[in-house]
Parts: structure tokens; sequence; C-alpha cells
């Protein structure tokens, strides 16, 4: 069966950097789009960024534009996310996803129908 796997979180200063990695193993989403969401409870999973199925458009929210970009590598099977500039209100356990059903980029949890297990980022000095 298709697996997603995310690598790269852990313990940054805040104004650092970290680059998330998403696997994609048994299959391959790339005429998928593909997105990035995180979980810091309380609050609700929130979509972060996602590309569509080529990676020719993407889309970020508002509180991490201009510090954070997602992309991938078809060939490669793989998503990113180069987070910049990291703030302590972006600590949370990020999760990649994919969508099987659609091609542009989507924005709501439950387009995704596959996900990752999820990789813990925390920004702190």
């Amino acid at each position: 069966q298709v697996q997603l796997s995310e690598s790269g979180g852990g313990l940054v200063q805040p104004g650092g950097s970290v680059r998330l990695s998403c696997a994609v193993s048994g299959g391959s989403f790339s005429t998928n789009a593909m997105a990035w969401f995180r979980l810091a409870p309380p609050k609700e999973r929130e979509f972060v960024a996602g590309t569509n199925w080529s990676g020719s458009h993407s889309y970020v929210i508002d509180s991490v534009k201009g510090r954070f970009t997602v992309s991938r590598d078809n060939a490669k099977n793989a998503l990113y996310l180069q987070m910049n500039s990291l703030k302590r209100e972006d600590t949370a356990v990020y999760y990649c996803a994919a969508a099987s059903r659609w091609q542009a980029v989507q924005i709501t949890a439950e387009d995704y129908d596959y996900w990752g297990r999820g990789t813990q980022v925390t920004v702190s000095s």
C-alpha cells in the first residue's frame, strides 16, 4: 500500500530554518495534489502549504507567506517544506498529505485521503 513518511523535524531556535521532507513509498502521487498540515493542540489541524500535481502552482497561508516554501520532486516521489525565519507559534506536528482525487491544490483536510504520521517541529530558545 502507499505510505507517506515525514522527516526533518526537530528543535530549532527562533529565526532558524528547517527543511521537512515527505517520502512516498508503495505508489505515486505524481498526478495528485499534496500538502502540509500542522497540529498544535488545543488548536485544530490547519492547512499550511500545498502544491498541485506538478508543483507549478502552490499556496501557503498568510501566517507563513514569505517564510515557508513548498515544493515537490515527482521523479523522487517526494514533497518538501522549507521553513525559514521560524517563530515560536510555528511549533507543531507537521503532517504531509496527498489527495488522490485532486490535481489542484486543496486546503481542506477532508480532501486528503493519505497521511503521514507527522514530524515534530519545536521552535524554542
